[in-house]
């Protein structure tokens, strides 16, 4: 079975920048690696209408439950079941730019307390039980925070799901600083994660630094 890994963090941390570059790597070092990002956004139905609600056509960020908005993307994954495992089993390495981590983060940020202890249990329980998707062997956490992760959304190119420059998520600086905070909880209280620091004394690190950081974390992995 293949070593299963995950990179996550806010928009703007650089997740498919490092998924790809993590991919070309492992490509380069002889490994069969294989990457899948999610949301897939033009391969499933669910994925479509994750681009709708982050255009905005169902409402506001507030608008609709965040219980509700999680199964469109637990749905995706569910609808992807058979790819995924098709790729697992034809794979050493398979690379996720952002999987369920994700959900949990996003729409874990829009409660607190109970409220958010409860919805990520729930998820979970969705997620891996009933829908049965496979667990990580790690996941990696980008850390940046939500003002400097505001400004690299701004100069990404045209995404195919929306024409606008920020997405509904990613115009709302408040709400990533709360996904940042939910994402670094999961970090803390799981040990098959590992956090990498985007910042150093002030300043981004280069694409290059943190990729040489995220394949030194997957050769340990493999070398179990």
């Amino acid at each position: 079975m293949a070593v299963l890994i995950a990179i996550e963090g806010i928009d703007g941390s650089g997740k498919g920048t490092q998924a790809a570059r993590l991919h070309e790597k492992c490509q380069a070092e002889g490994i069969n690696s294989s990457l899948i990002g999610f949301p897939r956004y033009s391969e499933t139905l669910f994925g479509k209408s994750i681009g709708d609600f982050l255009n905005g056509r169902f409402g506001a960020l507030d608008a609709v439950h965040p219980f509700l908005a999680s199964l469109l993307y637990a749905g995706d994954r569910f609808e992807s079941r058979g790819f995924i495992q098709k790729t697992i089993e034809d794979s050493e390495v398979v690379i996720f730019d952002r999987y369920i981590p994700s959900n949990i983060a996003h729409q874990g940020a829009k409660l607190s307390g109970d409220e958010r202890i409860e919805f990520i249990y729930w998820i979970e329980q969705i997620e891996y039980v009933i829908y049965q998707m496979p667990r990580l062997d790690q996941a990696i956490l980008l850390d940046l925070p939500a003002d400097y992760a505001q400004k690299m959304v701004a100069e990404k190119q045209a995404r195919s799901y929306t024409d606008q420059v920020t997405d509904l998520h990613e115009s709302d600086q408040s709400y990533l600083a709360q996904v940042r905070d939910v994402y670094l909880q999961l970090a803390e209280v799981n040990e098959h994660w590992d956090k990498i620091e985007c910042l150093q004394e002030g300043q981004q690190r280069s694409i290059d630094d943190i990729g040489t950081e995220i394949w030194s974390h997957l050769t340990r992995l493999l070398a179990r």
